[in-house]
């Protein structure tokens, strides 16, 4: 019978090597993320109404940009924002 002990210093790099495969996993994620959203996602993304999204648009706490009928949010903008709050 072979008996393996696990030392401090083991579950030490362990810990180091888990959080840095977290780390790329969320880099991935943010690599693939769109860079620019309708208000549909949005809405989504944050769980809000139509009209709290007008009211961030409006008192100017979230910028977009209208193309056509359609408007379109910048997620570096959503990021700042949500950290700002």
């Amino acid at each position: 019978m072979v008996v393996n002990l696990i030392t401090k210093e083991d579950l030490q790099e362990f810990k180091i090597e888990l959080l840095k495969d977290i780390q790329n996993l969320f880099q991935i994620k943010i690599s693939q993320q769109k860079l620019w959203l309708r208000s549909s996602e949005v809405k989504e993304l944050l769980k809000i109404s139509s009209g709290t999204l007008q009211n961030l648009r409006i008192n100017g706490t979230l910028s977009y940009t209208r193309v056509g009928g359609t408007l379109y949010y910048n997620y570096k903008d959503i990021e700042d924002m949500l950290k700002k709050k």
